[in-house]
């Protein structure tokens, strides 16, 4: 589940890839010879965080910097290559020292993957040993700026998710662009919800998840089943939502230093002629109605380019009433989360998560889609 597996999608041949991978890894490499002479030790946090952050933001933006200088065709050679070694390395790591089934399935067309707790599933509770209920299903989209990574690259964030909040997610492989822009990704993430609501699982025991552009596509999500008269999910949670596209606030630039993104985002892609004050992909100028629009949990870096949008998109939605809980980590960059799981503050977003599913979610354990 890749896009340069699908139809129509364009990559290099084997050497240009073998090229284009091996110069990912010198870039990589070089950014982290820099570390050390940039005092990594320093920060918010205690020693380990700080380093860990210093030596993830570092990687990332080496990585990603590298990736956004390649011809679209190398770009998803590489992608591939890297959705293969996840995919060896990941299942068996995640099942035997988390105790989470990563299974791959398709939803109304889409393909995607589940992350269970083994505990919840048939395939590893003996008949007449009790199932640890489903505390809550959740759709996550996933990140990558509406053009780049896979599902099972976020499988050991889907699985520190399910430990800690008791949930099941599926990860929907959503095409993105620029070979299928705007409105593509978001089709594909209603047909999922749609084939979830007929799988028999209730809007009310459904959270809707995702983070950076997952995340905006997650909030254009919303806006859809509204004008479509589709349920609301019982609530909405996003991690440094890629919600304002404009991209015209201070923090785009002054933050820049400190976060992991290119300085210069790519949007146009995506948008293909959109534009980006259009609140179908930035919510950030909708008008949520409080009637309908879930509780909603967002969570960001203080550190990072999207920090002052989202503070705006925040306002709207507390000025409209919407039920909201919000965290802004100090001295964190963009989706801390997802690339450091293991850090107090992204174990501190976790637990609010749980806190949300706990508060807002219709417990229906009975209510499991089938393989």
């Amino acid at each position: 589940m890749v896009m340069a597996d699908r139809d129509g999608v364009e990559t290099a041949s084997t050497p240009v890839a073998a090229l284009a991978v091996w110069g990912l890894v010198q870039n990589v490499t070089n950014g982290l010879a820099r570390v050390p002479f940039q005092q990594p030790w320093r920060g918010p946090a205690g020693l380990l965080d700080n380093l860990g952050q210093s030596f993830t933001r570092q990687a990332v933006r080496s990585f990603m910097g590298y990736s956004m200088g390649l011809p679209i065709e190398e770009f998803r050679s590489v992608e591939k290559v890297l959705d293969g070694i996840c995919n060896v390395v990941l299942p068996p790591v995640i099942g035997n020292a988390g105790g989470v089934e990563i299974t791959s399935d398709e939803i109304a067309g889409v393909r995607g993957l589940w992350c269970r707790a083994k505990a919840s599933s048939d395939s590893y509770v003996d008949d007449g040993e009790e199932k640890v209920a489903i505390d809550a299903t959740l759709l996550y989209l996933h990140g990558g700026g509406y053009i780049g990574t896979s599902p099972i690259m976020y499988a050991a964030f889907a699985a520190a998710l399910v430990r800690l909040t008791g949930t099941e997610i599926f990860i929907p492989d959503y095409r993105m662009a620029p070979e299928f822009p705007f409105p593509a990704g978001l089709h594909d993430a209603a047909d999922v919800y749609r084939g979830l609501l007929d799988r028999g699982i209730d809007a009310d025991h459904l959270i809707v998840a995702g983070d950076s552009g997952g995340g905006g596509l997650a909030t254009s999500l919303i806006t859809y089943l509204r004008d479509n008269d589709l349920p609301k999910p019982a609530a909405l949670a996003l991690f440094s939502p890629e919600i304002d596209l404009d991209l015209d606030h201070d923090s785009v630039v002054d933050n820049a230093p400190f976060d992991i993104l290119p300085w210069s985002i790519p949007v146009a892609p995506y948008l293909r002629g959109v534009q980006p004050n259009d609140d179908r992909v930035s919510a950030v100028y909708g008008h949520p109605d409080p009637e309908w629009f879930p509780p909603t949990f967002v969570c960001w870096g203080e550190r990072e380019m999207f920090r002052d949008g989202i503070r705006s998109f925040v306002e709207v939605l507390r000025d409209a009433g919407v039920p909201l809980s919000v965290m802004e980590e100090e001295g964190m960059f963009h989706v801390f989360p997802i690339l450091m799981p293991w850090a107090e503050s992204s174990k501190r977003v976790l637990r609010k998560l749980g806190e949300l599913a706990d508060k807002h979610v219709t417990p229906d354990p009975d209510a499991r889609p089938t393989h």
